[in-house]
């Protein structure tokens, strides 16, 4: 298993890279690592964590980063050196079996999708994440991939969302949602009525449209939207989340019977916070490209990278790509063949 590693991506990065890098080479022995960045920056660390010389790794240089305020399309044109896309490269030359980036988003999407093609019949790739709810865990795509969406895009997304949740839930028939502003067919926009009809015709588990208000009760197991809307949704979120227990936190600090209370209660805040720790699982697929990748979080610590390689080792394990390829044929969802439904 040999993953190809951007170790210049990520707020903390290298270092926390790096650090993860070598947990998981401690943790899972049949990885193999093709450490991508700048050999001036990266060699200390490798020597400092003691990974320096193993031969469960290889250095590749790149000169380049791209940085986080950096157009994506202009950073990958001009940089062509970077370490995102040098890793992508690794993977198109088969070189390596996945690419696990936490740095510019934007970048390491048009990396893959320039680099490694996207996966035949695949029109547009999805970022999907696992979100947390009342009653567990929900696959929420297209969480920042795509600016603009069509809606077969969405179609495809939703039979790539279905094989994700099949793997990474383990759910035999998982329900497909699409969110919107009310449960009816006829409410939403343009882009969620015409996927409506689509995903209706379609052998899929497809429940109708989901509401924001009842996402997280799990109504559905996996929730399509597109892109824009997905991002902001997740990074409000994220917020709301942040903010709430810094409110708990002031509301059990405003006197010492509170104070007490928080630490009777503190194995029980200890769960609540595991419930939506996004280090375990350490990264999100981007699907539909032709190889594998995983984008870390921007704040990935070397927990959060240790688990982004472990999670790309098992997709590839799972030969996941063979079965988004299968899924799509199955369901009529390859791109030829849904221009061909729509005209027909």
């Amino acid at each position: 298993m040999i993953i190809a590693f951007d170790a210049m991506g990520g707020d903390y990065a290298p270092d926390a890279a790096i650090k993860g890098a070598s947990e998981a080479l401690n943790s899972y022995p049949d990885l193999r690592l093709l450490i991508v960045g700048h050999r001036g920056r990266l060699e200390p660390l490798l020597k400092q964590y003691k990974i320096l010389g193993s031969d469960k790794i290889e250095l590749v240089h790149a000169e380049e980063t791209v940085m986080m305020d950096e157009s994506s399309t202009i950073a990958i044109r001009s940089k062509k050196d970077s370490s995102i896309t040098v890793a992508a490269t690794l993977v198109k030359e088969g070189k390596a079996d996945a690419v696990v980036s936490a740095g510019h988003t934007g970048a390491a999407i048009a990396a893959t999708k320039v680099r490694m093609r996207l996966l035949p019949g695949v029109e547009r790739p999805a970022i999907a994440i696992i979100m947390p709810s009342e009653n567990g865990p929900f696959v929420l795509l297209d969480v920042g991939a795509n600016m603009s969406t069509e809606p077969l895009n969405l179609v495809q997304f939703a039979v790539m969302g279905e094989v994700y949740a099949k793997a990474a839930l383990k759910i035999k028939s998982p329900r497909i949602g699409l969110l919107s502003i009310g449960e009816e067919d006829v409410k939403g926009n343009d882009l969620t009525k015409d996927a409506f009809r689509t995903l209706s015709s379609m052998p899929i588990n497809f429940i109708g449209n989901v509401e924001g208000k009842v996402m997280f009760q799990k109504f559905a197991d996996v929730v399509v939207c597109e892109g824009f809307v997905g991002n902001v949704l997740l990074k409000a979120t994220e917020s709301l989340a942040k903010a709430t227990m810094h409110w708990i936190k002031e509301a059990f600090s405003k006197n010492p019977y509170r104070i007490v209370g928080a630490l009777l209660a503190k194995e029980a805040f200890k769960d609540i916070k595991e419930i939506g720790d996004s280090e375990e699982r350490g990264g999100a697929p981007l699907l539909g490209v032709n190889g594998i990748c995983i984008i870390g979080h921007g704040n990935s610590s070397p927990k959060a990278f240790k688990h982004a390689i472990r999670e790309a080792s098992d997709f590839v394990k799972a030969k996941f790509n063979d079965l988004i390829s299968q899924r799509l044929n199955e369901t009529g969802a390859t791109l030829e063949l849904l221009r061909k439904n729509r005209s027909d």
